[in-house]
């Protein structure tokens, strides 16, 4: 097994059940997510790499640039920096999901895709590369492996936003 990509994805459709939609489209402050758009996000992030892993795959030309140095420390790693990013999108541009039904279809996708992937891999030539913008030139493995890197990065902003969820629900907030 190359890496267990779909772990953090299974984990969240798992922890579904706990969230009610309501809860799922909670935002502590405008331009906070909810967890709900955190979801979403992980999932078009996941769809964005494996787009980068078919490019990989249809390279007709070797590329020799490597990772950047902050690449090779996440690589050695397989942890995201723990720092909070931000985005040149606005937090609304992510939408909340229409239903939870939605979240758990896109979810069991991408880990189907995600294991279609895997199996695919050993066959991909690794010098075929895409240019992550912070970790440099990356293969089709190291994308596939930085889905669950990715992943797993959002499971600790997760947590920060089920305490502020838990916060409001003691003052009594409820989503507009």
């Amino acid at each position: 097994m190359l890496s267990n990509s779909s772990a953090a994805i299974e984990r969240y459709k798992r922890e579904l059940d706990r969230y009610t939609l309501e809860q799922l489209r909670y935002q502590s402050e405008p331009d906070v997510w909810s967890v709900g758009q955190m979801i979403v996000h992980v999932i078009g992030v996941a769809d964005e790499y494996m787009g980068h892993m078919q490019t990989c795959a249809d390279a007709r030309y070797e590329e020799p640039g490597g990772k950047s140095e902050t690449g090779e420390i996440v690589f050695l790693e397989k942890s995201w920096p723990d720092v909070r990013v931000k985005l040149d999108e606005p937090v609304n541009d992510t939408p909340n999901p229409r239903s939870k039904a939605e979240l758990i279809d896109e979810l069991d996708r991408v880990i189907r895709e995600l294991n279609e992937w895997e199996a695919r891999l050993p066959a991909v030539n690794p010098s075929g590369k895409v240019r992550h913008g912070w970790f440099g030139w990356l293969n089709a493995r190291e994308w596939f492996e930085l889905i669950d890197i990715h992943s797993r990065h959002h499971l600790r902003q997760q947590a920060r936003l089920d305490e502020k969820l838990a916060e409001a629900e003691r003052k009594g907030v409820k989503d507009e």
